[in-house]
């Protein structure tokens, strides 16, 4: 159970949308009834304020009355939920729910209590409101498809039911709620989304930094790989605390092993695709340091607009800019590209391992070279998702655009960005998936040599027990997709060996 106080981090909306439940604490309730009172009494002073008593975007000047308020809110979400194209993942939405949760918890956007309870129960019941996940220059029209269930419009997910908005709540014992002035607003802005999204991406790039090691841990061994380059003493001559992550988790792979002790002083140097390991993966790592304390930072923070603060006998407002978030933006962009590098190594490397001009293994790691193509294709898979992820990685927080009839002249496209870095972390699941399995192949072909290394048993095993030596006698691509899940599934196995 999580219980929000005052903040929350990416691993706990990371592990909400994966289902672990969300509670508030009694400060948290307090902060949120006592920015709604200071919304009721904004409307009721007439305090002109944006998006309460004003049309929103370039209608931020067009004043209305207090009769039209309520409805300004339900309209406001009608004509938000735009977004078409295929519907995000129901781990993606919990995500942004719970994001949305932990920003009124601040107590600075003035929704009503009801609101942040009729949230949680849906969450709570596993009800799933159908968001696509295109059309949204920043986080408008995802938040507006999570607020039309709400007020029973929309679609959702119940169980393995396809309901309306209305059926879904009734199902979950809730009725639609009537958003009154500033909730409207309030339920489509922020940055919840790209906060909640880029909180499951860093949860899944965590876990395959570590593949990544181990992957090429498996590959370096199988490579006779001059060990060296990986010592403490040298790669403490460069500053990073990735890179020393890294080099000590291949150390620990690696330590013990007979093969890479008969390979010693085989080469003067490695390829860089084995002897930079360290370098790139540790700048990957250290870059996901900084992605994560932005999306931190993000969760930190009240981030729609207006800001509500004061109190209700002094009631204050605030127009500000921090639902843009330039920051979460240029994280996102900061980490795909990271990760687009390492799958390129992790390309290179198993290009090494079938390419029968540099292994000194059978062609392709075939066991008959001719008849059997073995790894030849699998190898032109992996290329073809670091081709897409090359593609993917072209920022997307430097694409501009304009909108709202002027007002809206910067957009710094956080979601997008965070969409796109998803894309990656797929296709570079499946790329490291062909390198374990490569890097075994390589393994069982040199078997009867040298003993592997304790660390690399592990690796080598778990491979093992997921798929079977590959022969020709089978489809490769669902290997693939067996082996990928797998790693999904599971860490990387641990290592006790190193420094």
């Amino acid at each position: 159970m999580t219980v929000l106080d005052k903040r929350l981090t990416w691993r706990d909306i990371a592990a909400i949308a994966r289902g672990a439940r969300l509670d508030l604490s009694a400060a948290a309730w307090s902060r949120i009834d006592h920015a709604a009172a200071i919304v009721a009494e904004l409307v009721a002073s007439g305090v002109r304020a944006y998006g309460i008593n004003t049309g929103v975007g370039a209608l931020a000047d067009t004043v209305i009355n207090r009769e039209q308020q309520s409805r300004l809110s339900r309209k406001i979400i009608l004509s938000h939920a735009c977004g078409v194209g295929p519907l995000l993942e129901d781990e993606a939405v919990r995500a942004v729910m719970a994001a949305q949760i932990a920003n009124f918890a601040h107590g600075h956007s003035g929704v009503r209590g009801l609101i942040v309870r009729n949230l949680m129960t849906m969450l709570e019941r596993g009800c799933i409101p159908h968001v696509p996940s295109r059309g949204s220059a920043g986080y408008l029209t995802h938040n507006a498809h999570i607020a039309l269930v709400l007020i029973g419009e929309g679609r959702a997910r119940l169980g393995n039911e396809d309901l309306s908005g209305r059926d879904a709540l009734a199902r979950c014992g809730l009725e639609p709620i009537v958003p009154g002035a500033k909730e409207g607003l309030s339920l489509v802005n922020g940055t919840a989304c790209s906060t909640g999204i880029l909180s499951l991406a860093l949860a899944r790039a965590e876990a395959l930094l570590d593949w990544t090691d181990a992957a090429a841990a498996l590959t370096f061994e199988a490579a006779g790989g001059q060990i060296t380059a990986y010592r403490e003493d040298v790669l403490a001559l460069h500053r990073s605390p990735g890179l020393s992550a890294s080099g000590k988790a291949l150390r620990g792979y690696l330590e013990g092993s007979r093969i890479l002790a008969a390979s010693e002083g085989r080469r003067t140097q490695d390829p860089l695709s084995l002897r930079a390991v360290p370098h790139a993966h540790g700048a990957a790592r250290d870059m996901f340091a900084f992605a994560a304390q932005a999306v931190d930072n993000e969760l930190g923070s009240v981030t729609d607009n207006p800001a509500v603060s004061g109190t209700p006998d002094a009631p204050l407002v605030w127009s500000e800019a921090h639902a843009v978030s330039p920051a979460l933006g240029q994280a996102a962009d900061g980490l795909a590209l990271s990760l687009a590098q390492i799958g390129m190594m992790s390309e290179r490397r198993i290009d090494r391992l079938v390419n029968p001009l540099v292994s000194g293994l059978p062609g392709f790691l075939a066991r008959d070279a001719g008849e059997n193509s073995g790894f030849m294709i699998a190898q032109y898979t992996a290329s073809a998702l670091c081709s897409e992820n090359r593609r993917l990685a072209a920022p997307a927080s430097t694409d501009g655009g304009v909108t709202s009839g002027l007002q809206e002249d910067f957009l710094a496209h956080p979601t997008a960005a965070a969409n796109k870095l998803m894309g990656i972390i797929a296709n570079f699941e499946y790329i490291l998936a062909i390198e374990l399995m490569a890097a075994a192949q390589a393994h069982d072909l040199r078997s009867g040599e040298a003993a592997r290394a304790p660390g690399t048993e592990l690796i080598h095993h778990f491979v093992r027990q997921h798929i079977a030596p590959y022969a020709d006698d089978r489809p490769l691509g669902d290997d693939i997709e067996a082996l990928r899940q797998a790693i999904r599934a599971e860490n990387a196995p641990a290592t006790t060996h190193g420094d």
